[in-house]
This record gives structure tokens, sequence and C-alpha cells, in this order.
């Protein structure tokens, strides 16, 4: 039997982390957000679909693709939690389970970005704690769709 799939979306702007103000966002590369999402899954028996677009149609249709095919979405919208309502409705109607991350703490952050309309999609959200939260999300997703035992 094949592991469940886990989309793992990632937004605008996250293909230069490592690079983009390391003071926020710390000096792991998506690579290496990608290698610690791949051995975390493994750990869960999960399996990952790994993803990162500039686009917003994109990351649209990619959460659209999911519906029949993943078993849960791990989502960095980035810049999109706070713009796009599009990305809400699109993670609404695939009717499934969704962690919302981020890497930094967005509540301490400019007052714009304390909405995010992805929250309502999303069935828990894990900010502030660095690219650890992709391990955190998949751990949780796990548990969701029961997945991993553990207390």
């Amino acid at each position: 039997m094949e592991p469940p799939l886990i989309a793992v979306l990632n937004g605008p702007n996250l293909n230069m982390l490592g690079t983009r103000e390391p003071e926020k966002y710390g000096t792991a590369t998506l690579d290496d957000v990608e290698a610690l999402c791949a051995e975390a899954a493994e750990e869960l028996g999960l399996a990952i679909d790994f993803r990162q677009t500039n686009l917003e149609g994109e990351l649209i249709s990619w959460v659209q693709e999911c519906r029949g095919s993943a078993a849960g979405i791990i989502i960095n919208p980035a810049g999109y939690s706070h713009t796009s309502i599009a990305l809400m409705d699109a993670l609404l109607a695939v009717d499934l389970p969704v962690v919302e991350v981020h890497i930094t703490n967005i509540h301490r952050r400019e007052p714009f970005r304390h909405h995010s309309y992805v929250s309502r999609a999303a069935v828990g959200v894990i900010c502030g704690l660095g690219v650890g939260g992709y391990a955190l999300a998949l751990r949780a997703i796990a548990g969701i769709i029961g997945q991993d035992d553990t207390p």
C-alpha cells in the first residue's frame, strides 16, 4: 500500500530562502526545507509532493489538483496569505485537511500581515517556529489523517 500523499505547497519569494532577509527567515534554503520535509514524511509513513511558485494562479491550480490525489495540504502561502481570497476559496473547495505554515510569527510583524485569508480554510496554523514548523505541520497532518499513533 502506498503511503498517503501530502502536498507541501509554497508561495511567492520562498525560493529566495537563505538569502532573503536571513535575520527574519534564517539561512536555510528551500532545498533544506524540502529535505527536512522528506525526512519527517518518511518517519511518519507519508509521501510528499513539495512545490514552490511565485504565481498565484499556479498555486491555486496545484491546490485544485490535490482533490482526489492528496490526503492533505501543508501550505506556506507567504504574501498570498493576506491577499488571496481565491486561494482561500480553492482550499475550501478541495475539502482536505490544510495546515498553514509561516516561518515567522505573522502576528509580531506589520499589521497587514496579522490577518490570513488562508487560515479560514486551515485546521491549524503554525507560525514563528522557523523552518521546523514544516516538520510540525507534517506531524499534525499525520495525526489528522490517522497516520500517526503518537499521543
